[in-house]
């Protein structure tokens, strides 16, 4: 397992249309990941759960990945939340 802080650089955090592209990163490895912020965590693969956060630009959040490319997990969506896509 594998946990990672990050700031959000995105100009508008994770709104609708970020936060879908975020999700479908995220469904593309088989590791579990799971997003927290303020002592909560949710699934990255789930829209609803990711949106529920509403992460904005400038919050520091966590990652966090379980699985066989965890490593590779946690930096490519580190990279898309930091803005370097």
């Amino acid at each position: 397992m594998i946990e990672e802080k990050i700031v959000v650089c995105l100009p508008n955090g994770l709104q609708a249309r970020i936060a879908t592209e975020f999700v479908h990163r995220a469904a593309a490895f088989s590791s579990e990941i799971k997003l927290g912020k303020n002592g909560r965590a949710v699934d990255c693969k789930s829209i609803m759960g990711v949106m529920s956060l509403a992460i904005r630009e400038g919050e520091a959040i966590t990652i966090i990945a379980n699985g066989r490319d965890e490593q590779a997990a946690i930096v490519a969506l580190g990279e898309f939340l930091s803005g370097k896509k």
